[in-house]
């Protein structure tokens, strides 16, 4: 069995995991038993929609916190007669807006705010309660209650202090108790019927310990940084091979004699010898975690280059795509500058004069860049479109834009070019040196320089042969084909047996 573990503390929706899903894909055409554990908290959806539209089966997915219950993944099916049903209280008022309904209680001083998963429906993901214009509980449901949320009064904010998960039948499986400290939020003890852990790190072992892992499994440790150690899923996974996932850049500075690691990856390598084998997205880097794990541990690790993310197929277009159109994907987070993006795309268009571009993703920069859209007086040209399923959008488009300073693989990128998009973006590893050839299929220009991001976009749509840029993309994007991919995992999961 494979146990992939991504220890984000939240849900993100990005290329991270749809590189997971994109995974669990190969091992099922594989024939491969393997069980994708999730670390993290949903708040805002259920897990099981959030990962069966990113491609997982049910039966792939774990979850952490869900574990040390008998609750089943599964879509949300409680309903609003069901939650009505369980009030104390008979007399009450109903009113909906979209996926919101909201009870409130004549002469009472508090009312529930329900929300829907899906605005037609009646099935509900979550009920906040709220007392005196306070959150003081929110109810998390699947086909039964799974677990509530306790929140008090901090700076006038609403803190959470408690978690408690629950069994089918609604009894307490345990408890999860927040430090009081205002500045340790990620302080916290589980309470169990039958003893206390006192760290989430310790919890992540005591889920190892109960899947009784053997030589003949194999754990792979996913994500980025997370409030989760990499070191609890590493010290726990024995006597199962261990294989790292490498996202990001590994590195970030070294001399002759010294190395500083990039913070998530420090106790991997600095205890290479726990990794059975590394597994990074390109050669490049690859060859330079090989050079420097022999270097600085003087260690020959095995390290393999094996895509995050493959094609089906190529997306080639016979419909018109639109003149002047670029797109640019990604979490709508600081690191992926999305407001650079824009600040290039306003620049250009003096000289394209009808230039636009769409945005896909969804993230905590959102209502920021909807500031900076009305600020820069450009929504009639710049679009937020949401996070959607992008199969056979990318081709609608004539170019794609990045300004993205950690983009080591870039799953966008390469879905930009499998449709023959031309890229501008900066010259950063591992992305843009990966997918852009400077001056064949696109231009990659020192990162910051917003200015020379501008100037590459107005040279892509007045200077360049679009018929042999997008030919370049399309030979770029042949060696990703899922194939190919396929059969390297199959390689290296022989290899280590």
């Amino acid at each position: 069995m494979i146990y992939s573990f991504h220890h984000f503390y939240y849900w993100l929706k990005g290329g991270v995991e749809s590189g997971m899903a994109y995974r669990a894909k190969i091992f099922r055409e594989l024939g491969i038993d393997a069980k994708f554990v999730f670390a993290t908290t949903f708040p805002n959806a259920n897990i099981q929609q959030e990962t069966e539209f990113l491609g997982f089966l049910d039966s792939e997915v774990m979850w952490l916190y869900g574990f040390f219950t008998d609750c089943k993944i599964s879509p949300v099916t409680y309903t609003l007669d069901q939650l009505e049903n369980s009030f104390g209280e008979k007399n009450f008022i109903f009113s909906r807006e979209e996926d919101v309904v909201k009870y409130t209680f004549p002469g009472k001083n508090y009312y529930y705010l329900a929300y829907v998963a899906g605005e037609e429906g009646d099935y509900i993901h979550r009920v906040e309660m709220i007392s005196n214009e306070c959150l003081i509980r929110k109810d998390y449901y699947t086909y039964c209650k799974i677990y509530s949320e306790y929140y008090s009064p901090f700076n006038n904010q609403a803190r959470i202090y408690l978690r408690r998960f629950f069994n089918e039948n609604g009894t307490t499986a345990y408890e999860e108790v927040m430090s009081n400290e205002a500045d340790v939020d990620d302080a916290v003890l589980y309470k169990f019927p039958d003893g206390l852990v006192y760290s989430r790190e310790e919890l992540v072992g005591e889920m190892m310990s109960c899947l009784n892992l053997t030589e003949e499994d194999v754990v792979l440790i996913d994500g980025e940084p997370g409030k989760i150690d990499r070191a609890a899923f590493i010290q726990n996974a024995s006597p199962a091979k261990v294989g790292l996932i490498i996202h990001a850049d590994h590195v970030l500075d070294s001399d002759e004699n010294h190395v500083l690691w990039y913070g998530i990856y420090e106790y991997a390598f600095s205890h290479p010898e726990k990794i059975d084998f590394f597994v990074t997205s390109t050669d490049a880097q690859s060859n330079l975690l090989r050079k420097q794990l022999k270097k600085y541990r003087g260690v020959d690790a095995k390290v393999v280059t094996i895509p995050v993310m493959g094609l089906e197929e190529l997306k080639i277009s016979r419909k018109p795509r639109k003149k002047h159109s670029l797109i640019s994907v990604g979490r709508l987070a600081v690191e992926k500058r999305m407001d650079w993006v824009i600040e290039a795309v306003v620049e250009a268009k003096k000289h394209v004069p009808n230039l636009t571009l769409d945005i896909y993703g969804e993230g905590e920069e959102e209502e920021r860049l909807r500031q900076q859209i009305k600020e820069l007086d450009c929504g009639d040209y710049v679009r937020l479109c949401g996070f959607q399923k992008l199969d056979d959008i990318y081709s609608r488009y004539e170019a794609y834009i990045s300004a993205s300073w950690v983009e080591t693989f870039g799953v966008t990128l390469l879905e930009a070019v499998s449709s023959g998009l031309p890229i501008v973006g900066f010259d950063i590893p591992y992305g843009a040196q990966e997918f852009i050839d400077e001056g064949k299929n696109g231009y990659k220009l020192p990162w910051g320089d917003v200015h020379g991001l501008a100037d590459g976009i107005v040279r892509l749509f007045t200077e360049v042969d679009f018929g042999a840029f997008r030919q370049h993309s399309y030979k770029k994007a042949k060696s990703y084909l899922t194939e190919g991919v396929k059969a390297r995992w199959k390689d290296v999961l022989e290899q280590i047996k």
